[in-house]
C-alpha cells in the first residue's frame, strides 16, 4: 500500500490510500488516539468523498493509526466552545455525510472506539473490530447528553432496552461483546483484522456497484428515518448539558487524571 500524494502537511488529521479497487481512509492522530476536532471532522468528510469520487475504488474501509479507532471528541476542547454557534451543528453533517458515501463503507475497528468515534463506526455500513478493542459511549460520564449519534444507531442495532443500558450507564465494552450484543458484524484477533476486513471490502467492490449502492442506500433509509427523528433533539439536549455545572466538573477531574 502507498499513500497518495495528499497536500502540504506531511502530518495529516486523515490519510487516503488505495489498496487495488478499495480505498483506505485513516485517522492519523494517533498520539491523542485519534482523537476528533473540527479540523478532523472536516478533514473526514473531505477524504470519505474523494474515495467516494474515485473511479477506480469500489469499497472503502475507515480505519485509525496506532492504539485506537478514535478516542471520541477532543477533550482539550471541551468547555471552550463558544455560546454561539452554527446553526446546523458539525456532529449533524457529519452523520449526513456518512450515510451520503454511495460505496460500500467499512469500518476497521483496530482499537478504542469511543463516543463520537463509535458513532462514527456504527455509522459505517459493516464494523469489523479487534476482539480486545475498547468500544462504548461515555458522554454521561462527563455529563453529557449522548446526543451526537449513538442515540441513534445503537437502538437500530440492539434495541431501546440493551442502548440504555450501555449509553445511560457510559460504560465500555470489548470488541468480543460487542459482536455477541449485535453491535459490530465481526470480532476478530488483532493480528487478523487487517487481513479479514480487507478481504471482506475487496469483494463487496469486486460485486456489481449499482446493486450493492442501491441496496446500501435502501437500507439507510431506516437508518436517516431514525436520524431525522432523533439527531436534532439529541444535538440540542447535548449543548444544554455543556452549560451544566456537572460538564464543567467532569471535564476537569478528567483533565486531572491526565
Amino acid at each position: 500500500m502507498t499513500d497518495r500524494p495528499s497536500g502540504e502537511d506531511a502530518n495529516e488529521d486523515v490519510l487516503l490510500h488505495r489498496d487495488g479497487n478499495v480505498s483506505v481512509v485513516t485517522f492519523n492522530k494517533p498520539d491523542i488516539l485519534n482523537a476528533i476536532d473540527s479540523r478532523c471532522h472536516d478533514a473526514l468528510i473531505a477524504r470519505l468523498h474523494e474515495a467516494d469520487a474515485d473511479p477506480d475504488t469500489g469499497a472503502i474501509v475507515l480505519t485509525g493509526k496506532g492504539r485506537a479507532f478514535s478516542a471520541g471528541g477532543d477533550i482539550r476542547n471541551m468547555g471552550k466552545r463558544p455560546l454561539v454557534e452554527r446553526v446546523n451543528h458539525r456532529d449533524w453533517d457529519l452523520t449526513y455525510q456518512i450515510l451520503s458515501i454511495e460505496k460500500p463503507l467499512v469500518a476497521m475497528v483496530n482499537g478504542a472506539a469511543i463516543g463520537l468515534g463509535l458513532t462514527i463506526a456504527l455509522l459505517c455500513d459493516c464494523v469489523y473490530a479487534s476482539r480486545d478493542a475498547k468500544l462504548g459511549d461515555t458522554h454521561v460520564r462527563f455529563g453529557l447528553v449522548a446526543g451526537d449519534g449513538c442515540a441513534v444507531t445503537l437502538p437500530l442495532l440492539i434495541g431501546p432496552h440493551r442502548a440504555k443500558e450501555l449509553m445511560m450507564s457510559g460504560r465500555l465494552f470489548t470488541g468480543a461483546e460487542a459482536e455477541q450484543l449485535g453491535i459490530v458484524n465481526h470480532a476478530v484477533a488483532a493480528d487478523e483484522l487487517t487481513t479479514q476486513t480487507m478481504a471482506f471490502a475487496h469483494d463487496l467492490a469486486s460485486q456489481p456497484a449499482f446493486a450493492v449502492r442501491a441496496t446500501k442506500a435502501l437500507i439507510n433509509r431506516h437508518v436517516r428515518a431514525s436520524v431525522h427523528e432523533v439527531l436534532d433533539a439529541g444535538l440540542a439536549w447535548e449543548r444544554m448539558s455543556m452549560r451544566m455545572p456537572e460538564h464543567a466538573e467532569a471535564v476537569a477531574q478528567q483533565s486531572k487524571r491526565k
